[in-house]
This record gives C-alpha cells, sequence and structure tokens, in this order.
C-alpha cells in the first residue's frame, strides 16, 4: 500500500498530450518523513507513521518532543499512519516523495469537507420546497415528521442540523501529472476540504479504468 500526505492547494486546468482540457486538482504531496515504524510483533499489526509539514519547536508539547527526538527528525505539523504489509521495509528517517506515484495510477483521497454550519434540509439533503404563491406559508420546512401509530420521530429521520466539516474520501481519483522536483501532484476532478487543507493520498484499492 503505498500512501502520502498532502496540502491542497486548489484546481486548474490541465492540457493532456491528446489535446484534451480537463479539470485538476494540484496538491503539495510530501515530503514524509517516517517517524516510528510499527510491527505485528510489537504492537499487532504492521503500520508506517509518517509526519508532513514543518512545526516551530514552541508548539510542540513534551510527549510530541520526545517522539521527534526519539526518531531523531524535526518536529511535524500532522502525524498519520499507513497500513502496509512489511513495515521492516521502512526505516525511520526515511522520506516518502511524490516520485511513488506516476501519471495513469489511481488513488483513494481522504480529508475534511468544507463546514457549512446549521444547514436546513433542502441544502442539506437536497429536499423540494413546497409551493411559493397564492398564500402558502409552507416554502422550506421539514413538513410532517413523525409516524401516525408510535406517534414519534423515528431515529436516522433526514433533518436540518450540522452539515459538512466531516471525513470524506473520494475514490478512484487518476493521477494525471507528477511532479517530484517540485513535490506536485495532479488528481483529475474534484477532492475534499478547503485550500490548504490536509489530505490522505493511498493506492486505490480498487482500480478501475
Amino acid at each position: 500500500m503505498k500512501g502520502i500526505l498532502g496540502r491542497k492547494l486548489g484546481m486548474t486546468q490541465y492540457y493532456t498530450p491528446a489535446g484534451e482540457a480537463v479539470a485538476v486538482t494540484v496538491i503539495e504531496a510530501g515530503p514524509c518523513v517516517v517517524v516510528q515504524t510499527k510491527t505485528k510483533e510489537n504492537d499487532g499489526y504492521e503500520a508506517v507513521q509518517v509526519g508532513f509539514g514543518a512545526k516551530p519547536e514552541r508548539l510542540v508539547n513534551k510527549p510530541l518532543k520526545g517522539h521527534f527526538a526519539r526518531a531523531g527528525v524535526k518536529p511535524l505539523r500532522y502525524l498519520r499512519e499507513f497500513r502496509v504489509e512489511n513495515a521492516g521495509a521502512y526505516a525511520v528517517g526515511q522520506e516518502i516523495k511524490v516520485d511513488i506515484f506516476s501519471p495513469g495510477e489511481r488513488v483513494d483521497i481522504t480529508g475534511t469537507s468544507k463546514g457549512r454550519g446549521f444547514a436546513g434540509g433542502i441544502k442539506r439533503h437536497g429536499f423540494h420546497r413546497g409551493p411559493m404563491g397564492h398564500g402558502s406559508k409552507y416554502h422550506r420546512r421539514p413538513g410532517a415528521l413523525a409516524a401516525k401509530g408510535p406517534a414519534r420521530v423515528f431515529k436516522g429521520r433526514r433533518l436540518p442540523g450540522h452539515y459538512g466539516n466531516e471525513r470524506v474520501t473520494v475514490q478512484n481519483l487518476e493521477v494525471v501529472k507528477v511532479d517530484p522536483e517540485r513535490n506536485i501532484l495532479m488528481v483529475r476532478g474534484a477532492v475534499p476540504g478547503n485550500r490548504g487543507g490536509l489530505l490522505i493520498i493511498k493506492e486505490a484499492v480498487k482500480q478501475e479504468r
């Protein structure tokens, strides 16, 4: 399983060699540093912990300072784990760069979607509104909620509420371009989150073309 951390820079157009203009998301991917390796013997599973993004030492608490000092790396802003088949193939302090991916590969990207605050049913769930004219006072409200017999609202009922700001994964995105010199990865389509948001990029579990 190949994986790297990145930061969303925004969207733009990219012209393929065939002259087709495609919408792409530009991601600053890596370089990431291996901070810790976890093995089945010691931890019960195989994984590597990687860090991304520099962080001033004055902003790091004491437990994390010790964690980074033990690994011999400078403080990093983000730490995430990637499950791997053989953690012994990685060394603490090793760099993981964007060139682990190549154009044409498929990736799954996880991020935090944009927060939209408290939203009504129309915006949050795509409900239809009521009639707007001739004395109607029923426009954007959710309508009747409870079943007549039980006389209560069932769990899971779609209602107005907090919308966005949740973990979202977009699967099977195509890698369009890789620029190792600038740590840039371009993928076809949109990915969740604001500009500057953290992204977790993994090799797609199911490659579909």
